[in-house]
């Protein structure tokens, strides 16, 4: 079987109790996207899926792919997954939209994840400290972050159990031999809590959107025997470059050119050696700390690592 075809008996599975959806017909409207219009396939099922939930008159977070298991915040790795979770309530942040009831971190053994409950799903409040069985969470992420959504279906348990959270920070070193495509003056999807990086505009889960500007780095760090992938958000990026997003706006807007910010960028960080700590999510370190040993000669940097 191939994989559009089992990608439409999901969705056809998903809505079986809902609509008239018979796997053939999925398959067409995937196939249309996929080979007429080389959609990739992903971004193809999130189309289908979200036609689907319109006729359905459903949210996302009322379907899902068949019973989820148990796993550790540290092993999720995959964006639209159902798992269940034990975990303790870390920290609680303010909310930055009306839509979402709580935000925050929570965590187990192997380290801390986001977490985001939204004021629809109608769910009872978590309390800062306490512990818990979360069955039927659904995965999401950006950029190798992720984070889990509490939904209509979550089914929440406070556990008489303490659970140690552990530490998934890692500390890297190395010289800053490249700065990736995707930095600089970025646009991101302006819809509650999504903040995906906008490509030509489109935001690959609500299509065409006015997005809003935000600053970051993708780089690679190279001590002589690792190369490392690592992220450095508006904060960590303001911190490294001096430049703030204004800054950076009236730069395009002055050059007509949202490309000079990343080489304006790239002239005053290559060539310097960083320790940057952070959670690693995928194949990217998220920087949260930074030191900056000072102005170095890449080459020569290089050379001195692989000496060592």
């Amino acid at each position: 079987m191939s994989e559009l075809r089992q990608e439409a008996e999901a969705i056809a599975e998903q809505f079986s109790d809902h609509l008239d959806v018979a796997p053939d017909d999925v398959e067409q409207r995937l196939e249309t996207l996929v080979d007429e219009y080389r959609v990739p396939l992903d971004e193809a099922s999130r189309s289908v899926t979200n036609s689907y939930l319109e006729d359905a008159g459903m949210e996302r977070d009322e379907i899902s792919r068949g019973g989820s298991e148990e796993v550790l915040v540290n092993d999720i790795d995959e964006d639209e997954q159902w798992v269940d979770l034990r975990v303790k309530l870390v920290d609680l942040w303010e909310p930055r939209s009306d839509s979402i009831s709580q935000v925050g971190l929570v965590g187990d053994e192997s380290g801390t994840i986001k977490f985001v409950a939204f004021e629809t799903s109608d769910l009872p409040e978590l309390e800062e400290g306490a512990c818990y069985d979360l069955s039927n969470v659904v995965t999401d992420e950006y950029e190798g972050s992720y984070s889990v959504k509490l939904n209509r279906t979550t089914q929440i348990t406070e556990i008489d159990e303490e659970i140690e959270v552990g530490d998934n920070a890692d500390t890297v070193e190395g010289a800053l031999v490249d700065i990736q495509s995707g930095s600089g003056l970025i646009k991101r999807c302006p819809e509650d809590d999504c903040t995906r990086v906008l490509q030509n505009g489109r935001c690959s889960e609500h299509g065409q959107v006015d997005g809003e500007f935000d600053l970051r780095i993708k780089g690679v760090l190279d001590d002589g025997e690792t190369v490392t992938e690592v992220i450095f958000d508006r904060e960590a990026t303001e911190g490294l470059t001096g430049m703030t997003l204004e800054e950076a706006k009236d730069m395009a807007m002055d050059a007509l050119d949202t490309t000079v910010v990343a080489e304006e960028m790239s002239d005053d960080v290559l060539g310097r050696y960083y320790r940057v700590t952070g959670p690693t999510f995928g194949r990217y370190v998220l920087v949260d700390e930074m030191e900056n040993p000072g102005r170095v000669d890449a080459e020569s940097a290089l050379i001195e690592a692989r000496s060592i």
